[in-house]
């Protein structure tokens, strides 16, 4: 039998009398459509053990029991048993390191093989009633480290977090020739190239506006190494920014980069920090560069000190 997900609390003093619709709210923080899903959709509430409604009055030392309703996952979605490199994991979400080539979700071009049909099984192996919740995507060719919620409440909020920049990613990345400048801000607006589904370009006409924020590590006669944070999250920013400044990635064949160095974008996702919205625990993690960019490197990096 697979496992719904559950929260319990015990009722302190200072909710005694209150309505238990108002402690989901200010407490757990339980949205609207969370309360209507958990009423009509197979979910909980059960005090002491024993079924109430939102209307029920709390007393101090009751033990609260909400237990979210199992998530269906999409018909497209097969599990696909295959090792994940899990960084760090708990009862609402884990962080995976995902290696180059392989894609997150499923699509037309790549229907199986991705991080999503993995994780789907290795939910199914932990007998979890819940789908797969990504928070951050990657480009196929892009490392790194990647947020997953394990439900749908988890997802939630980590997407309000994200939506307000509290989720902290950097990038560890090689482009093309000597960036001069020690460090900089990229501002230039982002858009889809014409005629073209995946491709993007600088856009000052129609482009949203785009940020990244770059620092220089190491200098090499043809190449940089180079330290990324990002202030907006448009799709293939970094590869369109550093293409734009005369700087295309290593190994960016779509946007102008050279490929004898590496067969895929030098380009790895090595730093995620945020605040767990459950324990209020800072999570502050780190994935040492894969082979293929270590090769390019000529240098240790203690990570933990950028």
């Amino acid at each position: 039998m697979k496992h719904c997900y559950k929260i319990e609390k015990v009722i302190n003093q200072s909710y005694s009398g209150v309505m238990l619709r108002e402690f989901l709210k200010k407490e757990i923080r339980v949205s609207r459509r969370a309360l209507s899903a958990i009423k009509y959709k197979g979910g909980k509430l059960l005090i002491d053990g024993e079924e109430r409604t939102v209307r029920h009055i709390l007393k101090a030392g009751e033990r609260l029991t909400i237990v979210f309703p199992p998530e269906a996952h999409s018909a497209f979605l097969k599990s696909e048993e295959q090792p994940l490199a899990i960084v760090y994991e708990d009862h609402e979400l884990l962080v995976v390191n995902k290696p180059a080539g392989i894609p997150v979700i499923p699509s037309h071009q790549y229907p199986q093989g991705t991080l999503a049909n993995f994780l789907l099984a290795y939910f199914e192996k932990q007998n979890l009633a819940s789908t797969v919740h990504i928070i951050n995507r990657l480009d196929r060719n892009t490392s790194g480290l990647m947020l997953v919620a394990k439900n749908r409440f988890s997802h939630e909020r980590f997407f309000k977090m994200q939506k307000n920049k509290e989720v902290h990613r950097r990038y560890l990345t090689f482009v093309s020739g000597e960036v001069k400048n020690d460090a900089g801000t990229i501002d230039a607006p982002i858009g889809r190239r014409e005629g073209s589904v995946i491709e993007r370009q600088v856009d000052w006409i129609d482009g949203r506006r785009s940020i990244t924020h770059y620092q220089v590590l190491k200098r090499f006669p043809d190449r940089t190494l180079v330290l990324v944070q990002l202030q907006t999250g448009r799709t293939h920013q970094i590869r369109v920014h550093f293409s734009s400044i005369g700087h295309p990635l290593l190994g960016d064949d779509l946007y102008g980069g050279p490929m004898e160095k590496i067969s895929r974008q030098a380009l790895h996702s090595f730093e995620l920090s945020f605040v767990h919205p459950f324990t209020d625990q800072l999570i502050h993690l780190h994935a040492a560069y894969p082979p293929d960019m270590a090769r390019l490197a000529d240098t240790s990096l203690v990570l933990e000190k950028l």
